[in-house]
């Protein structure tokens, strides 16, 4: 499901699986949400260290696994709260964070490339797109928390939520999105792993640096909470 190695200071988490989708039912997000304990574990004693999270294959995740939940209200409660946990996760980990997303992010895969610091893309394949309105359903509250903390112009707001826009790298980076676009996977993660380690070499403290993304992104995490005792989809 994914793999995490280290580099250096860098950890690189990749949903593997070149024809896979990477769906986010509660086997993908536990797997990624065990990556990112040990990561947290393991950084403990470091001085300071990055996160780059990646995917092989055409997708970086096509959002929750509609397919797995079906019918079930108790699956897609079960879904979206462990997806919710992991993105709380994520926003407290005592790191920078990088999304080298090498494909498609659409829906809540979209969301979990925004949900770090940084996000870069190839630009020979892939878009970031919001498929709710097309599909029929209501965006959660922090999804919008979190698309208003990270695209700062409103009318590219209004495109990505509420016309379903399908943004390539180009029209990212121009919108304000993104903040790099390269040419190809194996690029965009070369990319990635400059920026952390240009970010390890700031020597921050991680623990302050996970107190101030918390601030930053205290809306989000507000409405994540609320959101544990109505995770309707």
């Amino acid at each position: 499901m994914c793999t995490l190695e280290k580099r250096g200071k860098v950890f690189i988490l990749t949903l593997t699986g070149e024809g896979d989708e990477h769906r986010l039912n509660p086997t993908l997000v536990d797997a990624i949400h065990s990556a990112i304990r040990r990561v947290r574990a393991e950084c403990v004693s470091a001085e300071s260290s990055a996160l780059i999270t990646t995917a092989q294959g055409k997708f970086f995740s096509n959002g929750y696994d509609l397919a797995w939940a079906g019918s079930s209200q108790a699956r897609k409660e079960l879904m979206v709260s462990k997806f919710n946990s992991l993105v709380a996760d994520l926003i407290s980990l005592p790191m920078p964070t990088i999304a080298a997303v090498s494909g498609h992010a659409s829906a809540a895969g979209f969301m979990l490339a925004l949900s770090h610091d940084y996000v870069i893309m190839r630009k020979d394949r892939g878009f970031l797109y919001m498929s709710e309105v097309d599909i029929g359903l209501v965006i959660p509250a922090w999804f919008i928390a979190l698309i208003e903390c990270k695209i700062g112009d409103p009318l590219a707001r209004r495109d990505v939520v509420l016309k379903g826009a399908k943004v390539t790298a180009k029209e990212a980076v121009e919108k304000g999105i993104i903040d790099s676009a390269h040419d190809g996977a194996a690029e965009t993660v070369s990319a990635a792993m400059r920026l952390g380690e240009q970010l390890v070499g700031r020597g921050w403290d991680g623990h302050v640096y996970a107190q101030i993304r918390m601030k930053l992104l205290a809306r989000v995490l507000d409405e994540i909470g609320a959101g544990s005792t109505r995770s309707r989809m």
